[in-house]
């Protein structure tokens, strides 16, 4: 079985009743997920922000492109 992943928006909940039935008539399993769904997990958004808020107190490094380049040979 080949699957596809397939996101369709509207506010119009006759348009979503006529695309479920659509789908029911052509045997097509679908989902539903909440609209609201985070594309990232709790925890690395809070890493994320974390590394954010220290680099706003000054607990960042800048480095410049010489730099980078030596550390990466």
């Amino acid at each position: 079985m080949t699957s596809i992943n397939l996101k369709a928006y509207s506010d119009d909940p006759s348009k979503i009743n006529a695309l479920m039935a659509f789908m029911k008539a052509l045997s097509i399993k679908f989902e539903f997920t909440d609209k609201d769904e985070k594309p990232y997990d709790d925890a690395f958004v809070a890493k994320i922000q974390k590394s954010q808020d220290d680099y706003k107190k000054g607990k960042g490094k800048t480095y410049t492109v010489e730099e980078l380049n030596k550390l990466w040979k």
